[in-house]
């Protein structure tokens, strides 16, 4: 028998397996073909992109470029900002500054942390070393580990539950939660939560829960109701790396965690994620339109539309069903910058946005209505939201902002 000549057998089965991969290929081609047409005319649409921004820095009148905390006050129509030499206040009628530094009675010179009480219009302020301050009637009242059971003096971050009078600290030692009424403190540590790290980053407050992003013990979640801890950590226990798409947290080193329509956004920083109760989606700077995996800050305005500030400039998801991005960056040169669009990992489209934000090094960030303020490195971004809209909107029907 000829070694070279294939067996009968083999070469009928061939035949059939090409002959049924040509009948498939040929059936796929009809069938797939309207599909990809309809596809294409399904395009979900482009989000709104912010083309109109002011800048605000030391030339405009604040204390310090270094911008760690921003809140708007729509009650008093202005702006606080938390810098590393003094508070500020932005009147947005006037466009006028007013600050205090220690000279004016500020505890201390470091603003890390800013929340206002809609009911009483105090200020809560988080001191990086110097703990925690109460800004009513023009005075400072102080809290620190001296004299309060605040668990720390560097404070991360402030965040008030109006509805139980209530202020939690996250600081390097623990949370703190502080009662305005009777003034009894609460502190949590590894003693009485979840916690395998103490260092508490940052911390938020919303339909009775409270979420604590934890240095190395990922998001811990307090239900104010059933004063019940629930810890979210890496499913497959590995520090460095990620093992698994979408299974739970991208890490367990979080910077912040934004609740809002019972969505919860993190950042950290090896990248951030969402969960919605059921599913976990990670994002990575490779695969959509954030800018690094190294994130400061997430701050959501919806289940659908979260903010983040990263190193290399302020990424926005304003469409998770879709993955559609908007990344803000500066020239860094001119304070000039552009807004990429992308979906996925696919750019839709390139903005020139003239005035932008004003460093690609991204703190911190509130929203005012449906405007967008951003504290950076070298001072504060105002983007301007005329006709925003949420989501997405077909791109025959959008208009130039």
């Amino acid at each position: 028998m000829n070694k070279n000549r294939f067996p009968l057998w083999l070469c009928l089965q061939s035949a059939i397996l090409v002959l049924g991969a040509a009948s498939v290929s040929a059936a796929d081609q009809k069938t797939e073909k309207p599909a990809a047409v309809a596809a294409a005319k399904a395009d979900p649409g482009l989000p709104y992109v912010y083309t109109k921004w002011e800048q605000i820095t030391t030339k405009d009148g604040l204390p310090n470029d270094h911008i760690f905390a921003i809140k708007a006050d729509p009650t008093r129509d202005c702006v606080w900002i938390g810098t590393e030499n003094g508070l500020a206040c932005y009147d947005k009628k006037t466009k006028k500054i007013k600050t205090w530094t220690e000279k004016d009675g500020l505890p201390w010179r470091v603003v890390t942390a800013i929340d206002v009480d809609p009911k009483t219009g105090e200020v809560w302020l988080g001191l990086f070393g110097g703990g925690l301050a109460r800004f009513s009637g023009g005075r400072f009242d102080h809290y620190n580990q001296l004299n309060s059971g605040l668990p720390n003096d560097v404070v991360y971050a402030v965040a008030l539950d109006t509805k139980r009078d209530q202020v939690w600290c996250s600081t390097t030692a623990g949370a703190g939660r502080l009662s305005t009424k009777t003034g009894k403190w609460d502190i949590f540590t590894e003693k009485n939560a979840p916690m395998e790290e103490i260092w508490n980053y940052n911390v938020c407050c919303r339909d009775d829960k409270v979420y604590l992003a934890v240095w190395g013990s990922g998001v811990l979640e307090y239900d104010c109701n059933t004063q019940n801890w629930k810890a979210y950590l890496k499913p497959d226990a590995e520090m460095e790396i990620k093992l698994y798409r979408d299974d739970g947290i991208v890490h367990v080193i979080t910077t912040a965690a934004s609740y809002v329509d019972k969505v919860l956004w993190i950042s950290s920083y090896f990248g951030c994620c969402r969960y919605d109760g059921r599913h976990w989606r990670g994002y990575f700077d490779h695969d959509c339109g954030l800018p690094s995996n190294f994130n400061n800050n997430a701050k959501a305005r919806s289940g659908q539309e979260c903010w983040f500030c990263s190193d290399k400039g302020l990424g926005a998801c304003m469409d998770a069903k879709t993955c559609t991005w908007v990344t803000y960056t500066s020239d860094g040169k001119n304070r000039a910058g552009k807004a990429i669009i992308k979906r996925e990992n696919d750019v839709i489209k390139t903005v020139d946005t003239g005035y932008n934000v004003p460093h690609n090094f991204q703190i911190c960030l509130d929203f005012d209505g449906t405007d967008v303020w951003a504290g950076t490195s070298e001072g504060v971004g105002h983007g301007i939201g005329e006709g925003y809209y949420p989501g997405l909107r077909p791109a025959n029907t959008v208009a130039q902002q």
